[in-house]
């Protein structure tokens, strides 16, 4: 194989390499985006009605079920024990009720230093979620609770406010002070239903951290495998193939494949979709250039063998 049939096959594999490490960037990338906790819950338990922070009163707009079947208001909702799924997450189903037009409600989980609300001190904020229903539509309140047997106080609210203490985060929506106990209850008369309990202290303790994104060294191939020395891409003239030998073109020899980039220059939002949507274009162009190079290589030795 001459030298330059050597460095566009090198060429080809280098980019080859370049794209799939990119692809995996992207999908480590978008795992990053589930909030950390609920751990160990699919051995079962659950958190008892309690108290919140606040006053409870009936729901006048929405109605909630924890089995999205049986639907109900303030007081049968917090008769009911709130128990996670296998992934960690509670879920309440929210509709709007028979004479509105529309409601909207929160759930929030706070990792908090005692069992009770009375105990629970200064909460640390955990998981959030809102929806907004409109007649004769049912939607969902999804969120992750701290790991099995932590502290923690769950409350389901009226209205879209956040109550994480970050009041300048910019976000669209309206934040609150965090919960401490009953010394500064946030929620009020929008409370509508709350769960408390556990079996130790875990405010201290962080939240597992997401995989961080592979640093540049890893997605990148050496400059080495992707742009070959100028002394491997010109022939010695010993080595000059005579007018009889077909010449690669310019498609061969010279062009390489541009990297990938985001859809529209960014459009893809990796934290909400899971992945990005070019992820399985990327992966399949590599395998095509990877393809490619071997093609050319077979079609040039078989082109000397029939002329020989």
């Amino acid at each position: 194989m001459s030298i330059a049939r050597r460095v566009t096959l090198r060429r080809l594999l280098g980019t080859g390499a370049a794209t799939l490490a990119f692809s995996a960037a992207l999908a480590s990338v978008a795992s990053a985006s589930d909030c950390p906790g609920g751990k160990g819950w699919e051995d079962g338990g659950s958190y008892k009605p309690g108290t919140g922070a606040g006053s409870k009163t009936e729901t006048d707009r929405c109605e909630f079920s924890l089995d999205g079947k049986n639907f109900f208001a303030s007081v049968k909702v917090d008769d009911l024990n709130l128990k996670p799924t296998d992934d960690g997450k509670v879920h309440v189903k929210v509709r709007a009720a028979g004479d509105a037009s529309t409601c909207t409600a929160s759930l929030a989980s706070y990792r908090a230093h005692g069992p009770t609300f009375a105990t629970s001190g200064e909460q640390v904020f955990h998981d959030f979620d809102t929806v907004t229903v409109k007649a004769g539509a049912v939607d969902s309140l999804d969120i992750s609770i701290p790991d099995v047997g932590c502290y923690a106080q769950i409350d389901l609210y009226r209205g879209n406010t956040k109550f994480d203490g970050k009041l300048d985060a910019n976000d669209g929506l309206p934040h609150g002070d965090l919960p401490k106990g009953p010394d500064h209850p946030v929620i009020k008369d929008k409370l509508i239903a709350a769960w408390n309990g556990g079996t130790k202290d875990c405010t201290a303790t962080p939240p597992t951290t997401p995989p961080a994104t592979p640093p540049a060294s890893e997605t990148t191939p050496p400059a080495s495998e992707s742009t070959p020395p100028a002394s491997e891409s010109t022939p010695p003239a010993s080595e000059t193939p005579s007018t009889s030998t077909p010449t690669p073109s310019a498609s061969e020899s010279t062009t390489t494949p541009g990297a990938p980039t985001p859809n529209g220059g960014g459009g893809d939002n990796l934290a909400e979709t899971g992945a990005s949507s070019n992820t399985p274009l990327i992966a399949g162009g590599a395998a095509v250039l990877l393809a490619g190079g071997a093609g050319i290589v077979l079609a040039t030795r078989r082109r000397k063998a029939s002329r020989a």
